[in-house]
């Protein structure tokens, strides 16, 4: 245990003081890997094989679904699917009591089967959802809490990248882990409809306007090509007629045409503009990837996932109580760090440990992406946060406050996702073998 605690402190600890000062999580990673190569613990400095990690941590194809996906969101913001999108929810649902707020959830819920990014979601619907909810008469910590809940279902129901980050670092099925991630996405958003039913009754709002079938009608064929865009995604993975990398680049061209030909909202500047802010995301992503193939070989080095796995499984070998234990360590991290780079910090020294007591990497994988959620809307570095001070009138302190009721639902949905891993595994089992 003693070793453990040593090896930890210099592998874990120096990252995270890295990390704390400032240092980006990339280089902070590559850093970390190379003051422990020097330590006493470590095999010495090795530039050849530091090169040929990182170039090796790249040689992925599943990797090339990041920029597809990426570039995927950013264009369906800019050619206002968002928008388009939020009407069509406000048509189905907005006669109910609190309409206004289910809506905010059911737009989440269609546009996380496109963008793949909870922050993409915050920042291209937040704006809107907000703006509506305040000028329905909501009070700002219910506007504020529902449109900062909602948009963390968009790395749970495919396509997510988060997902497509845990899937080439655990080496899992993208399509197996993407249609894993429905159910609990779908249960999340009830599960908020559910409390935010109990919030609107409890303030006595009303009725926000009346069904009408001809409005439906007319906001459903405005979304009608939006809305084929996740059937074109997951239709394709599921009927094998290309991969999941694949369904991301033919989505890609099919909103290309959508906004150029079809809504006139695309220029061929816009297109560059949209494609050089891909290509720095891109990068930005695949070099945190590469960096992190070469962190979890040098945590190999030192036998920290083969130390850690075994102080687990000596507290205990119940697969439910150590994905409990890894929950825990995980709901910690995600309040200081962001997911992509905890997927990446963690998922290799966590694969040992699932193998040892036998827990499906597919379930957890979903647990793990859920539970880092909470992490976005958790002070003091959950970026949604931060982005719904840019895009709303609210302050950091009025935007904490007023998400935390909506933990609640989500918390739920995570432990009926431990308890009951066929939410994850049954669809992929059925539809997929």
């Amino acid at each position: 245990m003693s070793e453990l605690l040593i090896i930890g402190t210099l592998f874990l600890g120096t990252l995270l003081v890295l990390y704390a000062l400032g240092v980006s999580v990339g280089i902070a990673m590559g850093a970390t890997c190379v003051i422990v190569m020097l330590s006493p613990f470590g095999r010495g400095l090795n530039p050849g094989l530091i090169a040929q990690q990182l170039l090796y941590g790249l040689n992925s194809f599943t990797l090339l679904a990041i920029p597809f996906y990426l570039l995927l969101g950013r264009l369906m913001n800019r050619i206002g699917m968002t928008q388009r999108i939020f009407s069509l929810a406000n048509s189905l649902v907005g006669q109910f009591r609190g309409g206004i707020a289910h809506v905010n959830i059911v737009a989440s819920m269609i546009f996380s089967g496109m963008s793949g990014l909870a922050v993409a979601d915050a920042a291209g619907l937040g704006r809107v959802e907000y703006t509506a909810m305040r000028d329905q008469g909501y009070e700002k910590d219910i506007s504020l809490g529902v449109t900062g809940s909602s948009a963390i279902i968009g790395p749970i129901i495919p396509p997510s990248v988060p997902i497509i980050i845990y899937a080439v670092l655990a080496e899992e099925s993208i399509g197996e882990l993407f249609l894993g991630g429905v159910i609990p996405g779908i249960l999340i958003g009830i599960f908020l409809m559910a409390l935010v039913f109990l919030i609107v009754h409890l303030r006595g709002y009303e009725s926000d306007n009346t069904f009408d079938l001809s409005d439906c009608w007319k906001s459903l064929k405005e979304a009608v090509f939006p809305l084929f865009a996740p059937i074109l995604i997951i239709g394709g993975i599921l009927s094998g007629l290309f991969t999941a990398t694949e369904a991301g680049a033919i989505a890609v061209v099919y909103t290309i045409l959508l906004g150029m030909f079809v809504y006139d909202e695309l220029s061929l500047r816009g297109l560059f503009e949209e494609l050089q802010y891909g290509m720095v995301e891109t990068f930005s992503l695949t070099f945190i990837v590469g960096v992190a193939s070469l962190y979890g070989l040098v945590a190999l080095q030192l036998q920290l996932p083969i130390l850690m796995a075994e102080s687990i499984t000596n507290f205990s070998g119940n697969p439910t109580v150590v994905i409990l234990l890894l929950v825990g360590l995980l709901l910690v991290v995600g309040t200081f760090m962001e997911t992509i780079a905890a997927i990446t910090i963690l998922v290799p020294i966590f694969m040992p440990i699932l193998e040892i007591t036998g827990i499906d990497p597919l379930h957890f994988g979903i647990v793990m992406i859920l539970t880092l959620m909470l992490g976005l809307l958790t002070p003091p570095f959950g970026v949604i946060l931060f982005v719904l001070e840019k895009v709303t009138d609210a302050t950091l302190e009025e935007v904490m406050k007023a998400v935390l009721p909506y933990y609640v639902p989500i918390l739920l949905v995570l432990l009926i996702t431990i308890f009951v891993p066929e939410v994850v595994t049954y669809p992929v089992t059925e539809l997929m073998g």
